[in-house]
């Protein structure tokens, strides 16, 4: 099994500081057409995210669990079929006190990637991760993917871009890499 290893925000729908709202959800542009022609190419696609805002009090693990289904239905209407999402809803500095831990599923560690491909034959060597932050494919290297695509969210790309990672506008544009 080949997987897309994809992040959240910034990849397949536009940056929003503490996204949890349907209303505040917008796709990136060509998202859909480009998970569709990663599907076509054989890959199963699994979502990756830090979702520091659970711990950090700005929304609940049901309002998060109610937006990812929205959009998983959204998707799914479209064509596209998303194998699992996978979340960390830990951060060190929340105020939730069973969730202000430093963790082993937190993007940069990888945690979440385990939990993803726990049971499955997965060949890593042809696997790809999609990431708007350097964490994201610092976690996806360490768990051992071989290619990373940092793509363009607005944040600010590290100062200096590790040359193993491909550079993307988004994630058309990775799709036509792939």
């Amino acid at each position: 099994m080949k997987i897309a290893f994809l992040d959240r925000d910034g990849v397949i729908n536009i940056e929003v500081d503490y996204l949890h709202l349907k209303q505040d959800f917008e796709y990136t542009v060509g998202c859909v057409e480009a998970l569709l022609k990663i599907q076509k190419k054989g890959f199963e696609i699994v979502i990756v995210t830090n979702q520091a805002g659970i711990a950090r009090g700005y929304y609940s693990e049901r309002q998060y669990h109610a937006l990812t289904k929205w959009y998983l239905t959204d998707l799914a209407s479209k064509g596209v079929e998303i194998m699992k999402v996978i979340h960390c809803p830990h951060h060190p500095n929340g105020i939730i006190p069973e969730l202000s831990v430093q963790c082993g599923c937190r993007k940069p560690e990888t945690g979440m990637f385990e939990c993803a491909t726990e049971g499955l034959q997965v060949n890593l060597n042809q696997c790809f991760m999609v990431g708007d932050k350097e964490s994201d494919l610092i976690a996806a290297e360490k768990f051992g993917v071989k290619k990373c695509f940092l793509v363009k969210s607005g944040h600010e790309l590290p100062a200096k871009v590790s040359e193993r990672w491909i550079v993307s506008e988004d994630l058309a544009g990775v799709a036509e890499l792939v």
